[in-house]
């Protein structure tokens, strides 16, 4: 296979199908969404075996366990996969919302209208729900996608895409509006994010080693972030039950995901009471603890934390420990240290929760919740493209309306410029 050929030709049909796509009513986009769930669902059996298949490569290969943690599908995830693409189908359209219409003196009417981006490539490791997530979104949207997936998850991700496929013929659109990259060969990465006669968007969810390479080489401007170090604050009045359940679930629930919280911050006021509860939670949970020395003093089980432990995405058993001064301390210490990408601050006091919210600069910031609802999924967007860190265009899971971006109209009734 010729690789640039290859990718040339994915590109031509993915702007082709990008005009078809972008003009489809929301009753035609839905029909195929419905469609493709329908197809998830009653093909879960052979999806499983295309996703074991994968597994045991990915084993014999060596990937590590938190690679393989997102690369296992399961009856439960399966199904939440058929569920995440039908409340896609029951979300508003976006597309040709518009918005802020108002008269001019010269009697015209100026405002937006929300359309689709054009033709979206995704770029991702291991995660196999990404080929339906992003499908579903970029369909819904009125964009075209080209997908290229791991090749760890290669079986898997042919599997959804021809259930995609499925979907997209029975509502008569064109298979081209969601390709799945057919090769595993790296060089397709590197003719698809510098395609930019083809493609308009990349959204990269990976590593850091993918997004580095993508930062260096891409021409095609990206919606990306880089790491999840996230955060969870227990303020001086934070309710203990509240902060030991919080950091629980935000730490060991599951440790290969991006809005796994990795740092643990505490107020000094309350260390020595909170800290060896919240220890001893995460011991029997087997995880590890680095901390400060303060931290160290209370919990005999850490171990000393480093400068770069505070800065690192561990995604495994292993959270950093901080003693802080008070929320002043605690903001500092996000902002400085974290990958903007969530935070939470456990309190029981309405005005340092609403400092919080406002001076820590992140794409999600919480408030007595876990890090681990930041997911778009759970924010109500059906599933996500990806989490972007950056401060344009759009911020946090990006779903459909990320997916979007406004242009200017103007409505007349034979105005001229005088």
């Amino acid at each position: 296979m010729d690789i640039q050929q290859y990718m040339q030709k994915v590109g031509r049909q993915a702007r082709a199908a990008s005009r078809v796509i972008a003009r489809a009513d929301s009753k035609t986009k839905n029909e195929a969404l419905r469609t493709i769930a329908a197809a998830i669902r009653r093909n879960s059996t052979a999806l499983l075996e295309a996703n074991r298949t994968d597994l045991d490569a990915a084993r014999a290969a060596g990937l590590e366990a938190a690679m393989l943690d997102r690369l296992t599908l399961t009856e439960k995830s399966v199904a939440a996969m058929a569920e995440g693409v039908e409340q896609i189908a029951a979300l508003p359209d976006p597309v040709g919302e518009v918005s802020d219409l108002k008269f001019r003196p010269s009697g015209i009417q100026v405002g937006k209208m929300r359309v689709p981006l054009g033709v979206i490539g995704i770029i991702y490791e291991a995660r196999p729900n990404v080929t339906a997530d992003a499908a579903a979104l970029c369909l819904k949207s009125g964009n075209a996608a080209i997908l290229r997936g791991g090749s760890e998850a290669i079986n898997c991700n042919r599997a959804i895409a021809a259930l995609v496929q499925e979907g997209l013929a029975a509502a008569g659109l064109p298979p081209e509006v969601v390709q799945v990259v057919d090769t595993t060969d790296r060089a397709a990465v590197g003719h698809l994010i510098t395609m930019r006669e083809f493609v308009d968007v990349i959204v990269p969810r990976g590593g850091k080693g993918l997004i580095s390479r993508l930062l260096a080489e891409a021409r095609v401007p990206m919606i990306q972030h880089l790491d999840g170090n996230c955060h969870v604050y227990l303020d001086d009045e934070a309710k203990a039950d509240m902060a030991v359940t919080i950091v629980e679930n935000a730490k060991t629930q599951r440790y290969g995901t991006c809005n796994t919280t990795e740092s643990l911050l505490v107020a000094r006021s309350r260390a020595a009471e909170l800290l060896p509860a919240v220890a001893a939670m995460l011991t029997a949970k087997g995880v590890e603890m680095r901390g400060c020395p303060e931290t160290r003093a209370l919990v005999k089980e850490a171990k000393a934390a480093t400068d770069e432990d505070y800065a690192t995405e561990f995604l495994a058993p292993v959270i950093s420990v901080k003693v802080v001064a008070g929320i002043d301390e605690a903001i500092e210490h996000i902002n400085h240290y974290s990958s903007h990408h969530t935070e939470t601050i456990v309190t029981e006091n309405y005005t340092k929760a609403l400092r919080f919210l406002r001076e820590v600069d992140s794409a999600s910031v919480m408030v007595n919740a876990s890090t681990r609802f930041a997911d778009g999924f759970e924010y109500g967007l059906g599933a996500e493209i990806g989490i972007s860190t950056d401060k344009i265009h759009a911020r946090g899971p990006v779903g459909l309306e990320g997916l979007t971006s406004q242009k200017w109209i103007v409505l007349g009734t034979g105005q001229v410029r005088g």
